[in-house]
């Protein structure tokens, strides 16, 4: 799990890339949607639009984009994600099409989720950070939803939703526990 400051660092860093928009679309897409650098790749405009071609206010994951038969879902689109995605649209302009991926480089019409993993583990390494990889914001994401997900009204079955898993073992695998929070805890009961 990368804290807070890293992102930012991150998200810093990307901000004077080549294609800011697009890299900061990426950060925000494992961070803020905990997508799988698969998903990443797969994402079209389709995904993330509404029949009119506005910024829909979910992201609509279909199982082919995603790990499998189960793995298709719908992820709240968040205001930070939402914003990047709506930047990335204008500076696009008329090259936004349902069909085309959102995350594409200037060779290619898209980016294969190979090429997503090396893209993170490229950045990490850039900023100094050591061991991190295309997954450590999607644990991020997860850990971040776990912990927030029942002042929503929520249970960990909404988490394991979002993170597209089958099982509730492979959520909790994800969930970084807190010694301050079990201190904290035992205090309230």
């Amino acid at each position: 799990m990368l804290r807070k400051a890293e992102l930012q660092r991150l998200l810093n860093y990307v901000s004077h890339s080549r294609h800011p928009e697009r890299d900061r679309v990426m950060v925000l897409l494992s961070f803020r949607a905990g997508l799988r650098a698969k998903e990443v790749a797969q994402l079209t405009w389709s995904m993330v639009t509404d029949t009119t071609g506005e910024l829909a206010d979910a992201i609509s994951l279909h199982n082919k984009a995603s790990k499998g038969r189960g793995g298709g879902r719908t992820i709240p689109l968040h205001r930070e994600l939402a914003d990047a995605l709506s930047a990335l649209k204008t500076a696009r302009g008329d090259r936004i099409r349902p069909d085309r991926s959102v995350i594409y480089s200037e060779r290619a019409t898209g980016y294969s989720p190979n090429a997503v993993a090396i893209w993170f583990h490229t950045r990490y390494r850039e900023i100094g950070l050591e061991g991190a990889s295309s997954h450590s914001g999607r644990r991020t994401f997860i850990t971040a939803i776990a912990k927030k997900i029942t002042e929503a009204g929520g249970s960990l079955r909404d988490v394991q939703e979002m993170a597209g898993h089958s099982s509730l073992s492979m959520t909790q695998r994800y969930i970084q526990g807190d010694s301050a929070a079990k201190r904290n805890v035992i205090g309230l009961i």
